[in-house]
């Protein structure tokens, strides 16, 4: 019964995804959402992609990872250099940036993983300075003057992509693969001695979060006319960091609200620099100090929704026992 009401859970999920999908495509389609506002739900749609692949790594997985902007410059540029250098299909460019962001997880992540804490975050952070040092000097991509990249990006794309980051990861973290993180999270030592390979799910859930990374890199090289290493400077790191943060260390629900947000601030204060930084400071100090682990802490938005049920159902029957 459990099962099947997860089933339909999911199912009703999506279809309320696809009309959600279906009503934002109508008014951009008759010109009711100007360029402004259309910017800024791609721009949101990408951070959700970065918050949720970056939850997976330090939410579920517990590696405090701080070089996220890295394996977003190596999928933006790998998937600039395919439509730009080759003339490939934006599709094709996508899974490219995709899968050379996962190779670089991947060859971060067996060496580095071994590290714990503050010496892996030291060492994803040198590594997302090393990805962008590199690009400053590689004259094929434009150095420091940056890359200019054709318009591609459309509402279609940023969402079926946002959908099957949320749905991959969803599904990869109610596993067995997603408990066997979760366990390491908690207490690596006691799940090495269970006999989990601890080594080999780190890497494995750095690599799928990269790999997402990279297709958001390849959303966000397409979105914008020109891109350069410094918009993938260490500060991006930290923003996306903060997503995750913010939203609750093991909460997919969390970092998504939290992503939208800080979005929503961040953009349409723009045009007031020195303001905007002081809101989302007070934004941030705010959640902290009332709500330390988060918007959501560990839990998702399903779990309240079935707390509250269960109390109503509670107080109906304490209602007809009195009676």
């Amino acid at each position: 019964m459990t099962a099947f009401k997860r089933i339909n859970g999911f199912w009703l999920s999506i279809v309320l995804a696809l009309v959600f999908f279906a009503v934002v495509q109508l008014l951009i389609s008759g010109g009711m959402l100007n360029s402004f506002y259309i910017n800024t739900l791609f721009f949101m749609a990408i951070n959700i992609i970065l918050a949720v692949s970056l939850h997976l790594i330090i939410g579920i997985t517990g590696q405090f990872s701080i070089g996220h902007a890295g394996f977003l410059a190596v999928g933006a540029y790998a998937s600039a250099i395919m439509t730009m250098k080759l003339q490939m299909p934006f599709a094709l460019a996508l899974l490219v940036g995709g899968v050379a962001a996962a190779v670089a997880g991947l060859l971060i992540g067996i060496p580095t993983l071994r590290l714990k804490g503050d010496y892996l975050a030291i060492a994803t952070l040198g590594f997302g300075e090393i990805v962008r040092i590199i690009l400053l000097n590689v004259e094929y991509v434009g150095g420091a003057s940056g890359m200019t990249v054709t318009h591609l990006t459309t509402w279609p794309w940023v969402f079926f992509c946002l959908l099957m980051t949320i749905i991959v990861i969803a599904n990869f973290t109610n596993s067995t693969h997603g408990r066997a993180c979760i366990s390491i999270r908690e207490d690596e030592i006691a799940a090495d001695s269970m006999g989990i390979n601890t080594t080999y799910y780190k890497v494995t859930a750095f690599v799928i979060g990269s790999f997402f990374a990279g297709i958001a890199g390849g959303l966000y090289a397409h979105n914008f006319y020109i891109i350069q290493p410094t918009n993938f400077g260490f500060l991006k790191s930290f923003d996306i960091l903060i997503f995750v943060v913010l939203g609750g260390l093991g909460s997919m629900s969390g970092a998504v609200i939290a992503a939208i947000l800080l979005t929503v601030v961040s953009t349409f204060l723009q045009d007031y620099p020195e303001t905007r930084m002081i809101i989302y400071s007070i934004v941030l100090i705010l959640v902290m100090l009332y709500r330390p682990k988060g918007l959501l802490g560990t839990q998702e938005l399903t779990s309240f929704f079935r707390l509250r049920r269960a109390v109503g159902g509670k107080q109906n029957d304490n209602k007809h026992t009195v009676a």
